[in-house]
């Protein structure tokens, strides 16, 4: 894994490889094996890497001739079928030089040209400049797991897999609308497809390919989830839900420095680490796992809807079933607090508080010894996990069913200036728009529609959160995270599997369960869905606390203009439930509120209201 950026411009005064070098300068905790320049009159690169695959010679950015024409990549990411690419490829003509797979990608361009995205399957996101034809090709990975941003400055490109990259360059203005802002009042962490809060940044969306020549810039997507017909019974959906799962597993193993994985002891990271203890055992290796835990959790956990157990025994135990060499990594509060900063810059946005610093924590400890991790996200998103696939009062809601109290934030602003009545109406009619949108059959009953329904907003929006954020918090520590539910195979299938399947006997994930559950021992196997964990350490609630009031009184505040004082007065002395997603409740706020001062503070933000 790696950071990429670049600047193109082919009608006005060319690009500065100083400044892309400044771009990736911003960038280099994501690659710190390597890094690299390339340029001429019209394009610049910079690569940070992050080496996993051929080590001493996959160094990018990477240029080949072929056919007498020269093309240039820059890459971040992990490719999952480049055995079988490359077979392809040397019955081309391709004579390889390295085994690293970014090698395979740039011939792949090289050889099958704007379709080449089509044929990979891994995350990633990459740039070609094809000298000859004098254009920039870039794509990223179907389910978007690894970032891509850009911005047009005249007849400028800029791109890269950060925000703060693009922040670099002089002509990009730290400016925030009211658009922008409405997202972090109302949907942060999650993010409007396509934005990228800042204005005029954008993301290139997941499955997206884009041109950029002297007509400008052209995207598109080369690949779209489909509606289809199911055909067979439940038996089938779990031999071949088996299947499918079992080898985007396998392929995500290889690795030339140390793996690990992820275990919760959820149903989810058990299956993955079963797979992978199996694999290793055939080769005589044991795996390494780790759980997470916070300081004071066991004393302070407290049972709710979203969260009705600790982890901590049930990681254990599955560590045990499949002889994996488990350690149990603990944050302390102090520390957890402390990197709510850090994790604001990893971010380039407020995020999830500490559900954000003390991944940004663990994953510091998790690279003293290993450097690549596989991990669980995206299954509940795939198979129906969340609450909102089941609960009546979710599925009808007319506002992202995460947001179940979409005022909570916005309602601490004064309403005057951020304008939060048309900020919520506006992202109403955002939902409304994205939610019309999912893949649907005529024949569809009400189930398999709502089911539809909840899947794809989950994959576009709820699960877009879980992976920047996975993304961002690991690649700061120089961690690759591997999410092997996230294959694009895997939703392609289990999309038009009917729900009463998915959900058989009122279980949530119940394919899932079926499909893997010679995988896990009985108590694992039963376990109720349980999110990654958060602090529930009074503690925790203190430190936050005095940490706003102290700032929020400092002449020099950000925040201070944009709240109601008494209204935060009141939400301070009052406790509150959850009030987005599974683990977001009133110490979760507190801390994003200092998030929020932090992000404007240090990005200096200018907000256009």
């Amino acid at each position: 894994m790696c950071s990429i950026c670049g600047i193109a411009d082919f009608c006005g005064e060319g690009a500065s490889s100083v400044l892309a070098g400044k771009m990736g300068a911003a960038m280099s905790r994501r690659g710190p094996d390597q890094k690299g320049g390339w340029s001429d009159k019209n394009v610049a690169f910079h690569h940070n890497r992050l080496a996993v695959i051929d080590v001493e010679n996959g160094r990018q950015p990477m240029t080949r001739t072929f056919g007498g024409r020269e093309y240039t990549i820059v890459y971040n990411g992990e490719l999952y079928n480049t055995p079988e690419l490359t077979d392809e490829l040397r019955l081309k003509g391709v004579r390889f030089e390295t085994r690293c797979d970014t090698e395979a990608v740039l011939y792949s361009y090289i050889i099958f040209g704007e379709k080449c995205a089509e044929r990979l399957n891994g995350i990633f996101a990459f740039a070609v400049y094809d000298r000859a034809e004098e254009k920039i090709f870039l794509a990223r990975d179907r389910m978007g797991v690894k970032p891509l941003f850009y911005t047009l400055k005249g007849s400028k490109l800029l791109f890269a897999s950060e925000v703060k990259a693009l922040l670099n360059h002089p002509e990009v203005k730290r400016e925030a609308d009211a658009e922008g802002l409405w997202q972090l009042l109302f949907l942060s962490p999650v993010r409007l497809p396509g934005t990228g809060v800042f204005k005029d940044i954008f993301e290139l969306e997941p499955a997206s390919a884009a041109v950029f020549d002297r007509g400008g810039l052209r995207i598109w997507k080369y690949w779209e989830l489909k509606a289809e017909r199911f055909e067979g019974g439940a038996e089938e959906a779990a031999k071949k839900t088996r299947r499918l799962l079992k080898d985007a597993i396998t392929r995500q193993l290889v690795s030339d420095v140390p793996l690990c994985a992820l275990l919760s002891g959820g149903i989810d990271s058990s299956i993955i680490s079963a797979v992978a203890a199996e694999h290793y055992a055939e080769r005589g290796e044991r795996l390494s796992t780790y759980s997470f835990e916070y300081e004071g959790n066991r004393e302070s956990f407290r049972e709710s809807l979203f969260q009705p157990q600790g982890d901590e025994s049930y990681a254990e135990e599955m560590a045990k079933f499949i002889g994996a060499e488990h350690e149990v990594l603990t944050a302390p509060t102090e520390k957890v607090a402390a990197l709510l900063y850090d994790a604001t810059l990893a971010r380039d946005m407020p995020g999830q508080s500490d559900i954000d610093s003390s991944l940004l924590y663990f994953c510091s400890l998790i690279k003293k010894r290993h450097t690549v991790a596989i991990s669980g996200e995206c299954a509940d998103e795939v198979f129906g996990g969340y609450p909102w696939f089941y609960r009546r009062e979710m599925l009808e809601s007319t506002f992202f069913p995460w947001a179940h109290e979409p005022m909570a934030r916005a309602g601490l602003f004064r309403s005057g200036v951020v304008r939060s009545a048309e900020g919520y109406e506006y992202l109403r009619r955002q939902y409304e728009r994205i939610a019309g949108q999912f893949p649907r059959l005529d024949s569809d009953s009400e189930s398999m529609l709502e089911s539809r329904k909840a899947t794809w907003l989950s994959v576009n929006l709820f699960m877009a959160n879980l992976l920047e954020r996975k993304d961002r918090m690991s690649m700061a520590s120089s961690v690759e995270v591997r999410v092997p539910f996230a294959d694009h195979r895997i939703l392609e299938y289990v999309y038009n599997v009917p729900w009463e399947i998915k959900f058989a006997g009122g279980r949530e994930k119940a394919l899932l369960r079926d499909a893997m559950g010679s995988y896990l021992p009985e108590r694992v196997l039963k376990r109720k869905k349980s999110p990654y964990p958060k602090t529930h350490n009074p503690g925790y609630e203190a430190i936050v606390t005095e940490e706003l009031m102290r700032t929020l009184d400092s002449e020099d505040s950000r925040l201070a203009p944009l709240l109601d004082r008494r209204k935060l007065a009141y939400f301070l002395g009052h406790d509150g439930g959850t009030w987005f997603g599974q683990l977001m409740s009133k110490p979760q706020l507190i801390a994003w509120l200092l998030q929020l001062e932090y992000w404007l503070s240090a990005y200096d933000v200018n907000l256009d209201l």
